[in-house]
């Protein structure tokens, strides 16, 4: 069996503990599918096609994608079920990309192979000039094909991101939608530009801004075949988004408008000991609280002077974008460079990242904590970006590994 210590094997190392991931997963999809809301969740986390199949087999409706690129990848990895689903939540402005899409969900297209299959691709749209290029890319497409293609009007938020940035505008859009011949399933965005915190003032404005998205899908929803989607990210949110968004929803005659509420959560996945873990969701929804999966280690190069250790990790090995990496345990390593036993670290924080360098200081007293060849295991924040630097990843059980898993980035 191999261990994360094996000779084959080199430092720094991403490691991902297989119970927590599978808790992870458990947790985040029994606690949607008690709410009442379906999940596609967002696989520009890990883009792994071995973790979105434990995904999909807890029940997942479809993968969430970023770009055109990871729209690809994803259908390229064939999953049966959900995994020929797919929601890119983004705008499809290429032409090259749209003529792309339309040859997957063509039956009989030239290039479309066995494992480049679509059973339906979700996309926003948050201008006329985007529902014209769909329009025109998908001209004269057969029935069967354009029923594939599902469209979102996109709701943003004033100085946000992308998105239309009022009600009123994103109905507008909504009809330009259905106008244009394309099929109109609902109303997405992302509330993360609304809110940096959890205090009570920005837990209500999440809200307020889950409300405008209700508001819109009551406006829109007799131009919808069918339930209308509302979308929202959940990441950081989850509770806000479930409570405000399944809320029912009625026209302004007072009749109810069918709905489908779908959140795009990803970095639970593997959760953090940073970000996520202060923004934490899923206990406010009820829900056990999930557990960071990601360890990278590495060794100590130098400790040149006292209340300073040297790592052989940085920039290019690990997240810094929300926070520095956490250091969590320290392992002695023998002769052979087979590691002991973990050390809790307290009182040691990494000061600042150089490209391969971390700088961890020590508090007076503790000189001699860690010595060259030792190696330290940092927990981090913000998956997203530590697992793109990594093109593996090792699933352990403790030191032992049980799988190795591609990161296709």
């Amino acid at each position: 069996m191999l261990r994360i210590d094996d000779p084959t094997l080199t430092w720094p190392l991403l490691t991902l503990d297989e119970a927590a991931l599978d808790h992870n997963i458990a947790t985040v999809a029994g606690a949607f599918a008690d709410a009442g809301v379906e999940h596609a969740p967002h696989v520009k986390t890990h883009m792994s096609r071995e973790i979105w199949e434990r995904q999909v087999a807890a029940g997942a409706w479809g993968a969430t994608v970023a770009t055109p690129a990871q729209l690809r990848t994803a259908l390229g990895w064939g999953v049966p079920g959900a995994g020929r689903r797919a929601f890119l939540a983004n705008e499809l402005v290429d032409p090259r990309d749209i003529a792309w899409l339309r040859a997957v969900l063509s039956d009989g297209a030239g290039d479309r192979a066995a494992d480049r299959t679509a059973d339906e691709v979700w996309v926003y749209v948050d201008s006329a000039r985007g529902v014209n290029l769909l329009a025109a890319g998908f001209a004269g497409a057969a029935p069967e094909v354009t029923a594939r293609l599902g469209v979102l009007v996109e709701l943003g938020v004033p100085g946000g991101r992308t998105g239309v940035r009022t009600v009123s505008d994103a109905v507008v859009l909504a009809v330009g939608v259905h106008d244009a011949g394309l099929r109109l399933v609902g109303v997405a965005g992302y509330e993360g530009p609304v809110a940096g915190g959890t205090s009570t003032e920005e837990l209500d404005a999440v809200g307020r801004w889950c409300d405008d998205l209700r508001a819109v899908g009551a406006q829109i929803g007799g131009l919808v075949g069918g339930a209308t989607v509302l979308s929202a990210g959940g990441s950081a949110f989850a509770d806000v988004v479930t409570r405000h968004l399944t809320v029912p929803v009625q026209d302004a005659a007072g009749a109810d408008v069918p709905t489908r509420v779908v959140l795009r959560s990803g970095a639970y996945v593997t959760h953090d000991h940073g970000h996520y873990l202060r923004a934490d969701p899923w206990t406010r929804l009820g829900a056990e609280p999930l557990r960071p999966a990601i360890t990278v280690w590495a060794s100590v190069l130098s400790a040149p002077e006292p209340g300073l250790a040297i790592c052989g990790m940085g920039r290019r090995d690990v997240s810094f974008d929300i926070d520095l990496p956490t250091p969590l345990v320290v392992r002695a390593a023998d002769a052979a460079g087979r590691l002991g036993a973990p050390r809790e670290l307290t009182g040691v924080r990494v000061t600042a990242l150089n490209d391969q360098h971390a700088y961890l200081a020590i508090e007076p007293g503790d000189d001699g904590l860690l010595a060259p060849g030792d190696v330290v295991g940092f927990g981090i924040s913000h998956p997203c970006t530590t697992l793109d630097k990594y093109r593996t990843g090792l699933m352990t059980r403790g030191d032992e590994v049980t799988e190795q898993i591609a990161l296709d980035f």
